[in-house]
Formats: C-alpha cells, structure tokens, sequence
C-alpha cells in the first residue's frame, strides 16, 4: 500500500495548548547558562507527526501576542500544519516548561544521566483561556476534517477549557470521529481533583477513539488492566491500553490485539505518548487494520523514545509502512535502530 500524494488527503484537528520549550544543558539546572528553544504540547506534537505521515492537520488553540506566540505558529507552520484557527491572545501570555536534563555527576540538585524533569509555567495562560467559543470560530475548520484529537490536559487547563471539550465530544458526528488521550496530570486538576474521575470518565465514553496509559488510568479509574478497562468502558469503538509491561493492546469492535513494544534503547521519554497517538490515527485514516495502527504506533513512539526533542522526527512514510507490514516474527525481533528504519533491511 503506497501513501496517497494527492490534495485529497485524510484531514484531522488537534484542540490544546502549545508551549514554548527551554531545554536547559545537563546538569544542575541553577548552572545552566544557556538553553535551547524547542516545542512542546501535547496536540500540537500530534499534529506534527500527522503531516509528517501524510495527513493534513489543523491545530486550533491561543497563544500570548509575544515572541514565543509567534515562534509556536511559525514552528507547527513550517511543519504543513494548519493554525488559521489559532487565536492570538493580547492579554495572556504563551505557555512554556524549562526542561530540566540529568548529568548523572551524584550532586544533590543532578538528576541521572538522562533523566529529565519539566518546569511548567502555564498558570493563566492564553491555552487556559480556551472556551466553547473558540470551538464556534473554528466550525469551518472542523466540519472539513475527518477526525478531531484533544487530550486530558486541554480538558484540565481550566473550566472554560473543560466545557470547550464537552462540547466538542456532544457535536454532532457528521462522518467525523472523536480521538481523546487521558494523559493524566493531577497538577493541572488542582482544586477541581473531586471532579477529574468523574469528568475524563464521560470523555472517555464520549469518544470514538481513546487512548489511555495503564499507569495513569489506575490512578484515576482504579484499575491498570487492559481487559477491566475494556468492561469498563465499553463505548468507545477503539480503545487502546499502554500496558506498564512494554505492549499496547487495542481493542476495536470485538476485536482485540495486543502488540509488544520495539527493543531500544531510550535516550528520552517526553513526546513517546504523543507520538504513539500521531502513528496509531495517522494509520487509522489511511485505513491501516488494528495491528498495524498499533505497529504505527510503537515505529512512531520509539522515534521519539530515541531522539532528543519533544516533536519525534520520522524515518520516511514508506519504511515505517513497510515495518508495520512484517511477519509477527520479524516484528518481535525487531530492534529501533537508524539502521533498521533507515537502510534496505531484509524483513
């Protein structure tokens, strides 16, 4: 199956914040002297790894009217993403988190060598300001799209954002489906943390296609067994599991297939989630069976695992198709390596 190169493309929208990165140097962080500029967000590096998998992608959102505003829809721009829908905020200020990176020296302050620790700064932000208004200016954008993703985080940024998320969970489909990620973060729920169970729970239920971290759904829901969620929530017509034992299980309809992870050897772990959520719908769109959107997945995910930023760079569209295409034999002999996605490797 080769990827479609016309202007008829499968179109998805991603709704939630972006933030401006600064990644400090290794070491103790009160040493760093300089840091480096990067991206982050949790939809907006879906969104990133859709066009990078042949699917034009929005991201709807709002930024401060400063530097980092600017540097955000340039850096998603650049990347074939559509932020026409993208709102300039004149009074809040763009989010942003300093990552914070092991040098492993033992010192008090020092994280482990490759370790890494985030500093959010997103208290007020233009992205907590985001409301069901912002869903009515940007109708356009989604009655053309195929597909919509949000995450947990949108929903926690605050009350306006919850009902922004709502809303779009109770529009009418129209042939578009709903995707939602539970990406748990009990800060973001401060004084609001009696309701978050019962909140994520109906957006779970509410959508066509869920992503839910094992760990994270233990926390909130009680349990980290794939096939108790399943009963749980049996609405969704796909729902995926990150088992905390290194495999995915997905279940569509009736069926279930789970799927190991790729052997690796992990340099980061911030962005893995998201990438795994840009593989998994990228593959859905182009009409790819389960196994192979969760194959997507874990080809995506290892390349964030593997690099150094937030947003994962992918080896070429066709290489990962033909990866996700192996044997199950070859699949779990597979190793992640810029050998494997890069060269003309034998499956």
């Amino acid at each position: 199956m080769t990827w479609p190169t016309t202007p008829h493309r499968p179109r998805a929208v991603t709704i939630g914040e972006g933030l401006a990165v600064l990644v400090a140097q290794p070491g103790p962080l009160e040493e760093s002297e300089t840091f480096d500029r990067s991206a982050g967000g949790a939809e907006a590096n879906v969104a990133t790894v859709l066009t990078q998998l042949a699917v034009e992608a929005g991201w709807i959102s709002r930024v401060g009217d400063d530097g980092f505003g600017r540097y955000l829809t340039g850096h998603l721009r650049a990347r074939g993403v559509d932020v026409s829908a993208v709102v300039t905020d004149p009074t809040r200020p763009t989010a942003m988190y300093v990552k914070e990176r092991g040098g492993g020296s033992g010192r008090a302050t020092d994280l482990a060598a490759r370790d890494s620790r985030m500093l959010y700064y997103r208290t007020g932000s233009a992205a907590s300001a985001l409301s069901t208004a912002d869903l009515a200016a940007a109708a356009g954008l989604l009655d053309r799209c195929a597909l919509v993703h949000c995450t947990g985080i949108t929903t926690a940024l605050s009350e306006s954002a919850t009902e922004l998320t709502e809303a779009l969970i109770a529009l009418p489909r129209r042939g578009r489906l709903v995707s939602f990620d539970l990406n748990f973060r009990p800060a973001l729920w401060a004084g609001r943390a009696e309701q978050a169970a019962e909140i994520l729970a109906r957006h779970v239920r509410g959508s066509d296609v869920v992503f839910l971290g094992a760990d994270e759904a233990g926390t909130v829901f009680g349990t980290e067994d794939a096939d108790e969620l399943r009963a749980l929530f049996p609405e969704p017509g796909q729902l995926v599991v990150k088992n905390n034992e290194h495999s995915v299980t997905g279940f569509s309809g009736p069926d279930r297939v789970e799927v190991p992870a790729l052997s690796l050897d992990v340099t980061e772990r911030i962005g893995a989630g998201d990438a795994f959520a840009g593989g998994y719908l990228a593959a859905l769109l182009h009409g790819r069976p389960l196994e192979q959107r969760l194959r997507f997945g874990h080809l995506c995910a290892a390349a964030a695992l593997t690099g150094t930023g937030d947003v994962a760079e992918l080896p070429a569209p066709e290489r990962l198709a033909a990866l996700a295409a192996c044997s199950g034999t070859d699949w779990t002999r597979l190793r992640y390596t810029d050998a494997v996605v890069t060269e003309n490797v034998t499956l």
